[in-house]
C-alpha cells in the first residue's frame, strides 16, 4: 500500500450498522467524526507499516483524545512550555499513537512522515512517548502505573506552586491553576504503584487530577478477567475519590456517547476537593471486523486483511494508506487558534499578577531559569572536627534546615521515615489538607513538608512528577534498602535528566541491630549502574554539606544521597592535617597525602569508611609506607572530570591501591586496576551493634592496612590484565 498525502482515500460512506458518536452537546459535526475515525485507521497504518506496536486502544480511544486536545484542555500548540497549560499524562504509554496522532493534528510539530516512522530509529515516535524527545510530551512514559505517579506528583507541584507564588487567588483564578488530565488502562489499575499513589492523591484531596481509566478488559493475556476482577470504581471511592462512570457499551451495543464523557469531565472539573476517576468503558481495537475486543488487538499489527477491512467499515479506501483528507487537518490545526486565543485571555490576568506582586514575579522568573538565587552558599553550615563525630543523616538535616530560608523551591519528605532519615525542615509546616494535620505535624494545602506514608514506590514517581512540574525541587527519603521499591521511578528520573534529589540513610550494616533485612549490601553497585544517575556517599558532615550543594547545583540528572546512621568522626581540615572538604565536589580527591613522595599505596574509600582507610594510613605510615588516601563520595562526578585531574588524584603509575566499602566490591576492579585489593561485604550482615559487625566481617583498618600489603606485593610483579578472578580480593 504506498502512502498518499491529502486524499480522502474514501470509498464509501460509514458503514452504517457503525452507530455514529453521540456528540451533539459536544457540538461535533460531520469533519469531527471524520477525524476521529482518521485516527484509527492512521493508528492501524502506523502499526501495520512498522510491524509491531499497540493499535487497539489509539483506536478505541480515539473520541476521548480528541475530545481532550480539541475541545477541553487548555494548551496551545505555539507554546508546549505555557505555563496556563494543562498537562496530559499518558500512563499507558505503550498506546503512544494516543498522543502522537493528536500532536500530528493539532499542530505541535508531527507530520504524517513521523507517524510513518514509528518506532524506528531516529523517529520522533518511539514506542513508548519520551520527555525531552518530541514536543508537546510532557513525560516519559511506559511502565505502567508510573504516569499515575506522576500525575500525582503534578498536581501536588501545582498546589505548592501556587502556595509560593498566589496564594490568596480564589479558586479557579489564579494564572497558575490548571488541571493534569491522565489517560490509564487496565494494567495501570493492576500496578501497585498506581495505587500507592491514588491513595496519597485522595488523602491530599487534589481536585486538579483527572483519571480517565479506559476499562477494556484486555490485556497482552487477552481477557483479564483471567487475573483482574475488582471493582476499581469502587476501590477509588474508598480513597477518597471522585467517582465516575461512562459505559458506551450499557445499551448492549456499541454507543460512543461523547456528550456523557463531556458532562463526566465538566462534573469533575467542578469538584476542587477530591481528584476524580472517570472509568469509561470501551472496546479495544472498535471497529476491527473481527479482533476488536481480543488480545490480539492489544499488542501487535492488526494484519493487512484487517486493516483493510477496518478501513471499509469507516468509509476508508483500503488501498490507501496515511490518507488524510485537508479539510480534516485544517479543522483539527483550528485548535492552535483555539489555544493562542486561550493564551492571550490567560495573558491580562498573568500580567495584573506580575505587577501586583513583583518579588514572587522575581522569584517565579529564577525558578523558571533554574537559577539559584544569589548568596545561597552563604547558608551552608561548616561544622568543627570532632572525633565523636556527627552522623551524615544528621549533617544532611541541618543542611536542609539551613537552606529552608533561602531556597523557598525545595521541599520534600519521607515514607514515614521523617525521624530516622532528617527530611523535616525545622519550622516548616507539612504540605497536607487542613483538616489532616495531626498533633505531630502542623501545616496547610501549601506546606512543604511531605509525607508519603510507607509507599516508597508512589514516592519516586510523585518526586519525578513534581519535576516534571519544573519549578520545584524536591527530595524523598527511605532508607537504602528500599531504594529497591523506587528504582523503576529512579531509572525514569535518570532517563528524563530530571533534577530528583533521593536523600537514602542507614546506608550500611552501619545501621547495626534492624539485621541484615534493612542492611543494604548490593544496593551502591545496582544504583551505580543507572545511567544517568549521581550516587553520592559523603564521607563526613562536611562532606555532607558540599554534596548537597553539588547536586542542588545539577539540574540535570537525579543523585542519591547515601546518608550512615552511625556517627562519624567530623575530620580535621586543618592546614596539617586532612584536606578541604570541597574536593567532594570532583567526585573523588586526595584526603591525605604520603608526605611530597610517590605513594606506596592509594587507599580510596567512601562514605563511613574514610575514617578507617585514614586509621589504616596511620598503621601503615608507622611502618615506614608512603600512603595516600583517596575520599571517592561520587563515582559519576569523578568520571566527568578531564583526565589530567583523574590521573593527579589515581597516578597509573601506582598500582598498589585499596578501596573499601562496606558492600558489595562489584565495580570497584575498575578503580584498583589489576594488583589491587577490594576490601568488601561480599555477603548479607547481621543483627548486632555496628562496630562489633564491622569487626566481624573484616572492614577494619588492620583488614585494609593487610590489603594494602597484599597490593603492594602484587604491584611488584609483572601486570595480570583483568586483575584477579573474583570481586574482592
Amino acid at each position: 500500500m504506498a502512502p498518499e498525502r491529502s486524499s480522502s482515500g474514501s470509498t464509501a460512506p460509514r458503514d452504517p450498522g457503525l452507530a455514529p458518536p453521540v456528540a451533539d452537546r459536544a457540538g461535533w459535526g460531520p469533519v469531527d467524526v471524520r477525524a476521529v475515525d482518521t485516527v484509527r485507521v492512521l493508528a492501524a497504518d502506523a502499526v501495520q507499516k512498522t510491524g509491531n506496536g499497540h493499535p487497539g486502544t489509539a483506536m478505541s480511544l480515539a473520541p476521548l483524545a480528541y475530545l481532550l486536545f480539541q475541545q477541553v484542555m487548555r494548551h496551545d500548540p505555539a507554546d508546549d512550555q505555557w505555563l496556563g497549560r494543562d498537562r496530559f499524562v499518558l500512563s499507558c504509554g505503550h498506546t503512544s499513537l494516543t498522543l502522537y496522532i493528536q500532536l500530528y493534528l493539532a499542530g505541535y510539530g508531527l507530520e504524517m512522515e513521523d507517524l510513518e516512522a514509528l518506532r524506528t530509529w531516529d523517529s520522533a515516535t518511539p514506542g513508548h512517548p519520551e520527555y525531552r524527545h518530541t514536543r508537546g510530551v510532557e513525560i516519559t512514559t511506559g511502565p505502567l502505573g508510573q504516569g499515575m505517579g506522576s500525575a500525582v506528583g503534578m498536581a501536588m507541584a501545582a498546589r505548592r506552586e501556587r502556595g509560593l507564588l498566589d496564594p490568596d487567588a480564589a479558586p479557579g483564578t489564579s494564572p497558575f491553576d490548571h488541571q493534569v488530565y491522565v489517560v490509564a488502562s487496565d494494567g495501570d489499575m493492576m500496578e501497585g504503584v498506581a495505587s500507592e499513589a491514588a491513595s496519597l492523591a485522595g488523602h491530599q484531596q487534589l481536585g486538579s487530577l483527572v483519571v480517565f481509566y479506559d476499562s477494556n478488559h484486555i490485556s497482552i493475556e487477552d481477557d483479564t478477567d483471567i487475573s483482574f476482577s475488582e471493582d476499581v470504581p469502587a476501590r477509588f471511592a474508598a480513597y477518597g475519590w471522585h467517582v465516575q462512570t461512562v459505559d458506551w457499551t450499557r445499551t448492549g451495543d456499541y454507543v460512543e456517547d461523547v456528550d456523557a464523557l463531556l458532562a463526566a469531565i465538566e462534573t469533575a472539573k467542578e469538584d476542587r476537593t477530591r481528584p476524580s476517576l472517570i472509568m469509561l468503558r470501551t472496546i479495544i481495537g472498535w471497529p476491527a471486523p473481527t479482533k476488536r475486543n481480543s488480545g490480539k488487538a492489544h499488542g501487535s499489527a492488526l494484519g493487512d486483511e484487517e486493516v483493510a477491512g477496518t478501513k471499509k467499515l469507516l468509509g476508508f479506501d483500503p488501498e490507501v494508506s496515511f490518507a488524510i483528507e485537508d479539510e480534516v487537518l485544517v479543522h483539527t490545526r483550528a485548535v492552535g487558534e483555539r489555544g493562542r486565543a486561550a493564551r492571550e485571555q490567560w495573558q491580562p490576568g498573568y500580567e495584573s499578577w506580575r505587577a501586583a506582586n513583583p518579588e514572587r514575579a522575581a522569584l517565579l522568573d529564577r525558578l523558571r531559569e533554574q537559577r539559584l538565587p544569589d548568596g545561597w552558599t552563604e547558608s551552608l553550615p561548616v561544622f568543627p572536627a570532632d572525633a565523636k563525630g556527627m552522623a551524615t543523616r544528621k549533617a544532611s538535616g541541618e543542611v536542609l534546615g539551613a537552606l529552608a530560608p533561602v531556597l523557598p523551591e525545595l521541599w520534600g519528605g519521607s515514607a514515614d521515615l521523617a525521624g530516622s532519615n532528617n527530611t523535616t525542615m525545622e519550622d516548616e509546616p507539612s504540605f497536607v489538607p487542613a483538616d489532616r494535620q495531626t498533633a505531630e505535624f502542623k501545616g496547610g494545602p501549601y506546606g512543604r513538608t511531605l509525607h508519603f506514608g510507607i509507599r516508597e514506590h508512589a514516592m519516586g514517581a510523585v518526586l519525578n512528577g513534581i519535576a516534571l512540574q519544573s519549578l520545584t525541587r524536591p527530595y524523598g527519603g527511605t532508607f537504602l534498602t528500599f531504594s529497591d521499591y523506587m528504582r523503576p521511578a529512579v531509572r525514569l528520573a535518570a532517563l528524563m535528566k530530571l533534577p530528583v534529589t533521593y536523600v537514602w540513610t542507614h546506608d550500611s550494616i552501619g545501621l547495626g541491630e534492624d539485621g541484615p533485612t534493612h542492611q543494604p549490601v548490593e544496593h551502591l553497585a545496582a544504583l551505580r549502574a543507572i545511567p544517568g544517575l549521581d550516587v553520592v556517599r559523603p564521607g563526613d558532615a562536611n562532606e555532607t554539606v558540599v554534596c548537597w550543594r553539588t547536586v542542588l547545583e545539577h539540574t540535570d540528572r537525579p543523585a542519591g544521597l547515601v546518608l550512615t546512621r552511625q556517627n562519624l568522626p567530623v575530620l580535621d581540615r586543618g592546614n596539617l592535617a586532612n584536606a578541604p572538604a570541597e574536593g567532594a565536589a570532583r567526585g573523588a580527591y586526595v584526603l591525605a597525602e604520603a608526605s611530597g613522595v610517590v605513594p606506596d599505596v592509594i587507599l580510596v574509600a567512601t562514605g563511613s569508611e574514610v575514617h578507617i582507610a585514614l586509621e589504616a594510613r596511620a598503621l601503615l605510615t608507622g611502618e615506614g609506607l608512603a600512603v595516600r588516601v583517596v575520599s571517592m563520595p561520587c563515582r559519576e562526578w569523578f568520571a566527568e572530570q578531564s583526565p589530567e585531574y583523574q590521573d593527579e588524584v589515581l597516578p597509573p603509575t601506582v598500582r598498589a591501591r585499596v578501596s573499601v566499602e562496606a558492600a558489595v566490591g562489584q565495580g570497584w576492579r575498575e578503580v584498583v586496576g589489576d594488583a589491587g585489593r577490594i576490601v568488601s561485604l561480599e555477603h548479607y550482615g547481621a543483627s548486632a551493634d555496628y562496630a562489633r559487625l564491622y569487626r566481624e566481617f573484616g572492614i577494619t583498618a588492620e583488614a585494609v592496612a593487610a590489603a594494602a600489603h597484599d597490593s603492594i606485593r602484587e604491584a611488584a610483579a609483572a601486570p595480570r590484565p583483568g586483575g584477579r578472578r573474583g570481586t574482592a580480593g
